[in-house]
Order: C-alpha cells, then structure tokens, then sequence
C-alpha cells in the first residue's frame, strides 16, 4: 500500500531532509585525496548528533554504519573503512536521516581530486537522469515514467541502469512502497498523486549492468569492473510539482 502523506508530515521530512542535505555538503567538503571512509563516516555521525538526527542506515538489518561510501566501481553499500581516497577516484555516497518520527534519504557521487573525463561525464549523466525521472513525478504520471525518463537519459549517453537496486516509498519507514526501478516501460505503475514520497535513485555503470555482491555481504559492485555512480533525493508529489525533500 502506498502511503498518502499530509502536508504537515510532508514539512517534518523537509526538516530532516535539510539535515541529510547539510551533511552530505560536509562530506563533499571534506572528501579530498588521503581522507579515510571512516572518518568521514565519523564527521556525518557528530553532524548528525549537533542536530539531534538519527542515521537511518546504522544498524538497519544489521548494517554497521551511518554512510554508504562506495568507490569506483562499488555501485551500492560499500562500508566505511580504512580505505584513504585517492585523486581520480569517484566516490558515491548514500545516507539516510530519521528526523521527528520520519526518514529522507540522499546520495550523490563526489570527485575527489583530478578525476578523468570519463568519470566527469558518468557523474554528469546520471545527475542529468535523476533530473529527467524528476521532470514526470508529476501528478497524473505514472510511476514508471520516471523509471523510463532515468532509463533513456543513461542509455542514449552509452550506459546502463543497474536494475538489482530500485528507488522506493519512504515516510514513517526507510523503505515503504512503492518500488521505483531505473527501468521500465511508459505508462504502466501506480499513477502519482498528491502525498506520495519517494526516493529518485538513479545507479547507473560505464559499462554493462550487472553486479555483484562483494565478501563484506554488503558492498555490491560492477561485474565487469566499471565505474558507477549513484545520485538520490527525496520527493514529494505536490499538486504545484515535484518537492525535492533533501535540499536547502
């Protein structure tokens, strides 16, 4: 079932989303060549912390951490470590914030140092695809058409959609429904409405779409190696439009 948000609920997620906001312009601020993953894990915990905020993915099904820090070819869920970032790596972070009894969620993919055109323009591209799925959440829409408009964007740049991970419903609960793949066909799904708030996720690889789960049992990376780059917000479907939720 998905669930219809009030106006009232929909300005609480705003307050959190602010936050998720805040700290993911922290992370990209202190994101430079020799910083480790777990230190930046550390700085989004005591920024959660000064704004009375709770991670929403620490210890969500066992998950040992407050970010997703996934490098390179890391697509999804890479855990925060000793790993010290390096010039020309990307790195895809995703985090999830509870605020005032809801959730937002937020991901984007950060350059760090001198990267390659290459990267540039992945990075570029699925930024672009978040903002074509985002044009059709519209009221009258249908669901997946914001699945198609993320699908076309990467595809016509010479990409692919990974298709094991998916957008989602998100308020009361991390994840409610609905589910909002990356792929699809238009004019199938649940038609949107006033109230509902999802999450936009386009993941989108360099090369081919599969992926795989590495021995953490958490950190899911690109079958053939190539990089990946992820890009998310929170959005509610308004009679005026679409509300990005996790932005100033």
């Amino acid at each position: 079932m998905i669930i219809i948000k009030s106006w009232s609920e929909i300005k609480k997620m705003q307050k959190g989303g602010r936050i998720a906001h805040r700290t993911i312009e922290l992370i990209k601020e202190a994101a430079y060549p020799g910083i480790t993953t777990l230190e930046l894990d550390k700085l989004a915990v005591n920024f959660l912390k000064k704004n009375k905020a709770r991670p929403a993915f620490l210890g969500y099904k066992n998950y040992p951490a407050t970010l997703c820090t996934s490098v390179n070819d890391q697509v999804v869920h890479g855990i925060p470590g000793s790993y010290g970032l390096k010039s020309t790596d990307i790195l895809s972070v995703d985090m999830g914030v509870y605020y005032d009894g809801y959730y937002t969620d937020i991901a984007t993919t950060i350059p760090v140092g001198q990267i390659s055109e290459e990267a540039e323009r992945l990075i570029k591209v699925t930024k672009e695809s978040f903002y074509e799925g985002l044009s059709k959440a519209k009221v009258g829409y249908r669901l997946f058409d914001i699945s198609v408009a993320i699908q076309s964007k990467a595809e016509d740049a010479g990409y692919s959609v990974v298709r094991e991970f998916v957008g989602h419903g998100i308020g009361r609960s991390l994840h409610e429904e609905p589910q909002l793949p990356n792929y699809g066909e238009p004019n199938t799904g649940p038609r949107l409405k006033p109230g509902m708030t999802i999450c936009i996720e386009p993941m989108v690889n360099i090369g081919k779409e599969g992926v795989k789960l590495l021995s953490d049992g958490w950190t899911v990376a690109t079958n053939d190696g190539s990089l990946s780059a992820h890009f998310e917000h929170t959005v509610a479907i308004t009679p005026n439009g679409p509300l990005i939720l996790t932005k100033e």
